[in-house]
């Protein structure tokens, strides 16, 4: 690691999580003559490139900066008045629960935006795309930097926006329904929030999130911490998507174009999550701990449906589109993150914290894939790519055959791969919960849990099988390989992906000790 100063950090950090802003402002505006090249619209898209290739070099540099020994303590941090009236406060830090995230964060836009600038999507103009993915960029990396209750909300709220239009606009068949569904249950989720949010602002005096995670819960009554957990929790869950408020992500996935698929499964279910750990495990422990059986019983029949519901999708003959299969993947495996959140211990939410980081890259890379396949074969619907006996992918398209197989034996959790470890803490989380919580109900949990897995691994190798294996049908059109810029957007992933599984302890090293002092308030 290297030595950077606080100030430098702070500056980083500052870059981060306002860069993007200005260079989507950047891309509404006329290209200068000399950057526009051959084609304006080449140009726009190749601004996107730079900018979150500037970004991720940022939050590289700003990891790189970590002081790794005391990752507990937050870092980078600036600390100013804003509106002095509300004592809110332009409060930005990272520890070692949020530094993964912006990096996650950072490496998956620009991956999107390196894809987009070879396979350009589809519809309207592309200042405007590139545009929309660097506001979604700044607010999910604000999200995950700010320290203010009423910043995390604003910040919170600033992406949907962008994601609802790039559905709308560049999305597939029923993009319509679509983006209004996404945005008609995350705007209502999060006016409940918003209440529980000021709730805890109004009562305790205070919107700083690092003052009120030190308090621990000790100024608020028990009956104000549970109405916050309710109301937050419920905006919260719906960003997740916990069941049975995820009905909204299977339409978008399946409506969204490959790369609006990628950053809504890969960083935006994410900030739900974070918000359990980072708002409502600290600040309102009693409250956390009246309703965390129901979390746990939620995430445990949110893991149970989605796979149920991707065995139906991969059945012969039931017109399961791959996308889908896809997005209800990700009910059941943010299910796993949902647990081990409501198990309070230090076990269960590191379990959690590098879930959601496996999570987005096994699932990130598994649209960019199934976005391909759609490319080329004009369909991502199961039955047609299948047609008799499998689409025989291994043959036609080998490599892409194997990327997509090695994709899914990561999402069902092959120890030695990312997938492993995250759903393994969050069940061995459950076999112990925190004090005060009912042993033998969350044992009925991880047990349930521990079955969804198996239910996991047959959904996902009956896909390979279907459309990896199968007959070579040598009269049917060729498919083509991975292509350069494909093999430059996925590798990282995929090489990740394998990193994370072998070298857990690079992010449990970061996240233990910050969870442990997050969990005890602050006092450690």
């Amino acid at each position: 690691m290297i030595d950077i100063s606080e100030s430098v950090m702070q500056f980083l950090l500052a870059l981060i999580v306002v860069g993007p802003l200005i260079g989507a402002v950047a891309a509404l505006l006329p290209a200068p003559p000399g950057l526009k090249g051959n084609s304006p619209q080449q140009a726009v898209l190749r601004h996107g490139v730079i900018v979150t290739g500037v970004i991720l070099i940022a939050a590289i540099v700003l990891a790189l900066g970590f002081d790794h020994d005391h990752p507990s303590r937050m870092q980078a941090t600036t600390d100013i008045s804003w509106i002095p009236a509300l004592d809110v406060r332009i409060h930005l830090g990272v520890d070692g629960i949020s530094l993964p995230l912006l990096v996650l964060t950072a490496l998956l836009t620009f991956l999107c935006a390196l894809y987009s600038y070879f396979k350009p999507p589809s519809g309207p103009t592309p200042q405007a795309f590139v545009a929309l993915i660097l506001l979604l960029e700044s607010g999910t990396l604000a999200t995950f930097a700010v320290l203010d209750l009423l910043l995390f909300f604003l910040a919170f709220e600033m992406v949907l926006i962008p994601m609802y239009f790039l559905i709308a606009r560049w999305g597939g068949a029923e993009r319509t329904a679509a983006a209004w569904k996404f945005i008609l249950f995350t705007l209502l989720g999060s006016v409940v929030m918003l209440l529980g949010l000021l709730l805890i602002g109004v009562k305790s005096g205070t919107f700083d999130i690092m003052a009120l995670a030190t308090d621990n819960g000790r100024g608020l009554t028990t009956s104000v911490q549970v109405i916050a957990v309710l109301a937050i929790g419920i905006g919260l869950a719906v960003k997740t998507p916990m069941w049975p408020l995820h009905s909204w992500l299977p339409d978008a996935h399946t409506a969204a174009p490959t790369v609006g698929s990628v950053l809504l499964a890969g960083v935006l279910l994410k900030m739900g999550t974070y918000g359990f750990v980072r708002i409502l495990l600290p600040v309102a422990p009693d409250g956390m701990r009246t309703f965390a059986p129901y979390l746990a019983a939620f995430a445990v029949v949110g893991i149970i449906y989605g796979s149920l519901a991707c065995l139906n999708l991969v059945k012969q003959g039931a017109k399961g589109d791959l996308k889908r299969l896809i997005a209800y993947s990700s009910v059941g495996h943010m299910g796993f993150v949902l647990l081990g959140i409501a198990t309070m211990s230090p076990t269960g939410v590191n379990g959690a914290l590098f879930a959601n980081i496996a999570h987005g890259l096994i699932t990130g890379l598994l649209f960019f894939l199934v976005g391909a396949l759609k490319d080329r074969a004009g369909t991502s619907d199961l039955d047609t790519l299948a047609q008799q006996g499998g689409m025989a992918l291994y043959g036609k398209a080998p490599r892409l055959g194997g990327l997509l197989s090695f994709a899914a034996v990561a999402s069902l959790g092959l120890p030695g791969l990312a997938g492993f470890w995250g759903e393994m803490l969050a069940l061995f989380g459950a076999f112990k919960p925190a004090d005060g919580l009912s042993r033998p109900a969350f044992l009925v949990f991880m047990s349930i849990a521990a079955f969804g897995t198996l239910l996991t691994a047959a959904y996902l190798l009956q896909m390979v099988r279907r459309v990896c294996m199968g007959p070579r049908d040598h009269a049917a059109p060729a498919l083509a390989d991975v292509q350069g810029y494909e093999f430059a957007a996925w590798t990282p992933l995929a090489a990740l992906t394998v990193v994370a599984g072998l070298w857990p302890a690079a992010l449990l090293g970061l996240t233990d000790p910050a969870v442990q002092k997050l969990l005890a308030g602050g006092l450690q």
